[in-house]
């Protein structure tokens, strides 16, 4: 299928589309992973993953751009969506150096960053390790994608 947006709606009780991200799920506050509910996904999903991407960040590498802030996979396929702090599937390496999720915290006066929720259905369960990181993933994933859509959030530190 490759990267093109389906039907799945990925929403958060924390923040609206394009809306602020809380403090407590960024670096400044508590940094717990938001909840997460999604709705649309198609029937024959077999897993799922989320990543947090944020592409303002000004920094290349491996050839890709932006911060990685949280990849989460192996979700079973009757998730339909995360408490905040979850502790279910299985976390992969973010740009923080370490498994699991890190919230958004721009650079001081860098503006507003827009931080990317990205839900992927997947049509078969990968069973991959801990510890991924987004290239290898993506690699991975990419030619069992079904759907996908994303959340924006946002965060600024003055």
């Amino acid at each position: 299928m490759g990267f093109a947006l389906s039907d799945m709606k990925l929403t958060s009780t924390a923040f609206e589309p394009h809306g602020r991200i809380p403090a407590r799920h960024t670096g400044e506050g508590e940094d717990v992973s938001p909840p997460l509910a999604w709705e649309g996904a198609p029937a024959e999903a077999a897993s799922f993953a989320l990543i947090c991407h944020d592409p303002d960040a000004p920094l290349v590498k491996s050839g890709s751009y932006g911060f990685v802030h949280w990849l989460l996979y192996g979700l079973s396929p009757d998730t339909t969506g995360l408490d905040e702090r979850t502790e279910l599937g299985v976390m992969g390496h973010n740009d923080f150096g370490r498994n699991g999720y890190g919230g958004p915290k721009p650079p001081a006066g860098h503006g507003t960053h827009h931080y990317y929720f990205w839900l992927l259905a997947l049509e078969r369960e990968l069973n991959l390790d801990p510890g991924f990181e987004l290239s290898n993933f993506l690699q991975k994933v990419e030619p069992h994608i079904l759907g996908m859509n994303r959340l924006v959030g946002t965060y600024r530190i003055d």
